[in-house]
C-alpha cells in the first residue's frame, strides 16, 4: 500500500476519533522551517472524553504530534519526526515565555504510530519499554518527549484496538474482525465501521489502482466491515448508494478545502523565499488546480531564484496551450468538463497525456485514463 494513501486512510482516521477529544490539525506548519507535522492534538481540559480509546485516549491526554508509518520508519525519517519536535517545543517554550508560564508539562509529545518496525532501529534511538505502558510501546530518551508505538508488537486486547486498526496485514486484519465482534449497541463499533467502509468506497470511487499485494489483501480485509456496515444500513431503510453519495459529495468539499489551504501555503513559502509575489503572479498561482499546486509545492525548495518560479510557470502554460491545440484537433467536439479535467493535470501529467494521446481511440479512452491521474482525498 502506497504511503500517500495509508497516510491518507489514518489521518481521516485519527482525526475523527480525536475531534471529540479535542483541537486536531492537518499538516501544521513548523513554526521558521519548511516542514509540516501530520497531525497536530491538542487536548481540551474542560471536555471529559466521550468514549474510552484505550491507549489513544491516554496518548491524547497531552499536546502532541502524531506521525502515521505503514513501513518500518527508517533512521532518517525517525530525525525528521524528532527535528519537528524539537522545533515545535521550542516555539511552545518561547510561548510560555512570553505568557510568564514557564513549564516543562506543557511541551507537546511525539508519537510515531508505526505499523511495523525493526529492532535495531528503536534500539539505536534508545527505545525501552515501560512497565505501565506495556508491550510495544518505546518510549526514546525522556528529554525528547517522544514515543514509537510498534503496531505490529501491542497485545491484542481492547485497550490497545483503536491502533491495531492502523495495523497492516494479519494485525489489522484480527482488529477488524475483533471491531465486528462487538456488541452492535457499542458507539464505538458503529462510528468506526462507518469509518472503515468509507475508506473502501473512497478508494473504489477514486478508481485507485490496486497493483500490489498488498493493496488488494487490504480491500479484502476492510469486506468484513463494509458488509457489516452495509447490512446494518439496509435493516435501518437506508439505501446502499447513501455512503457512496455522501463520500463523493464529501470528497469535492474535502479537495476544494485542500486546494484553499495548498495555495495559501505555497503562497507563504514563496514569499518567505523570494520576497513579496506581484499580484500577476499570485492571481495566476491562486488560479491553480490541486495536482499542480502539490506539484509546485514538490519542486518550490529546489528553486533557486524566482526565475526558477517563472520557468516553472512557463512550462506548465506552454504545455497547457499545446493540450489545447491537440484536443481541439483530435476531437473538436470533446465535452467541455473532460477538457476541464485535462487542463487540471500537472506538468509531468500533462507531457504524459500528450504522448499517449494518439493511442486514445475516443474521449472514453480519454476519460478513464484522466481518472486514473485524479487527486484522491488527504
Amino acid at each position: 500500500m502506497s504511503r500517500i494513501l495509508f497516510d491518507q486512510l489514518a489521518k481521516q482516521y485519527l482525526e475523527d476519533f480525536l475531534e471529540p477529544l479535542g483541537t486536531v490539525q492537518r499538516n501544521l506548519e513548523v513554526p521558521g522551517e519548511p516542514k509540516f507535522v501530520d497531525l497536530w492534538f491538542t487536548p481540551n481540559p474542560d471536555q471529559p472524553a466521550p468514549i474510552d480509546l484505550g491507549l489513544l485516549s491516554r496518548i491524547a491526554t497531552t499536546p502532541c504530534l502524531l506521525e502515521p508509518f505503514r513501513n518500518a520508519p527508517t533512521h532518517a525519517e525517525i530525525r525528521s519526526c524528532l527535528l519537528k519536535l524539537l522545533w515545535l517545543q521550542e516555539d511552545s517554550r518561547r510561548r510560555a515565555k512570553r505568557a510568564e508560564n514557564p513549564t516543562q508539562d506543557a511541551l507537546p509529545n511525539l508519537w510515531i504510530l508505526a505499523a511495523t518496525t525493526t529492532q535495531p532501529v528503536i534500539s539505536e534511538f534508545g527505545g525501552r519499554l515501560q512497565p505501565d505502558w506495556g508491550e510495544g510501546v518505546y518510549h526514546l530518551p525522556a528529554a525528547y518527549r517522544a514515543a514509537i508505538v510498534a503496531i505490529d508488537q501491542l497485545p491484542a486486547t481492547p485497550d490497545t484496538l483503536w491502533l491495531r486498526l492502523l495495523g497492516r496485514d494479519s494485525v489489522q486484519q484480527q482488529a477488524i474482525a475483533e471491531l465486528v465482534a462487538l456488541p452492535k449497541h457499542d458507539p464505538r463499533r458503529d462510528r468506526t465501521l462507518e469509518l472503515l467502509a468509507s475508506w473502501k468506497v473512497t478508494i473504489e470511487v477514486g478508481n485507485l489502482n490496486l497493483q500490489t499485494d498488498e493493496e488488494r489483501r487490504l480491500m479484502v480485509q476492510l469486506s468484513p466491515a463494509y458488509l457489516e456496515w452495509k447490512q446494518a444500513t439496509i435493516q435501518e431503510g437506508r439505501l446502499e448508494g447513501r455512503l457512496e453519495g455522501r463520500l463523493e459529495g464529501r470528497l469535492e468539499g474535502r479537495l476544494e478545502g485542500r486546494l484553499e489551504g495548498e495555495i495559501r501555503t505555497v503562497l507563504r513559502l514563496l514569499d518567505r523565499r523570494f520576497g513579496p509575489l506581484s499580484e500577476e503572479c499570485r492571481t495566476r498561482l491562486q488560479a491553480l488546480s490541486l495536482q499542480q499546486v502539490e506539484d509546485l509545492a514538490d519542486r518550490l525548495l529546489d528553486f533557486a531564484t524566482d526565475a526558477d518560479l517563472t520557468a516553472w510557470v512557463q512550462t506548465l502554460d506552454n504545455r497547457l496551450a499545446q493540450l489545447s491545440d491537440r484536443l481541439q484537433q483530435q476531437w473538436p467536439e470533446l465535452s467541455p468538463d473532460l477538457h476541464r479535467q485535462a487542463r487540471q493535470l500537472a506538468p509531468q501529467q500533462l507531457t504524459a497525456l500528450l504522448e499517449i494521446l494518439p493511442q486514445l481511440a475516443n474521449p472514453d479512452d480519454l476519460a478513464a485514463w484522466l481518472q486514473t491521474q485524479q487527486p484522491t482525498e488527504s
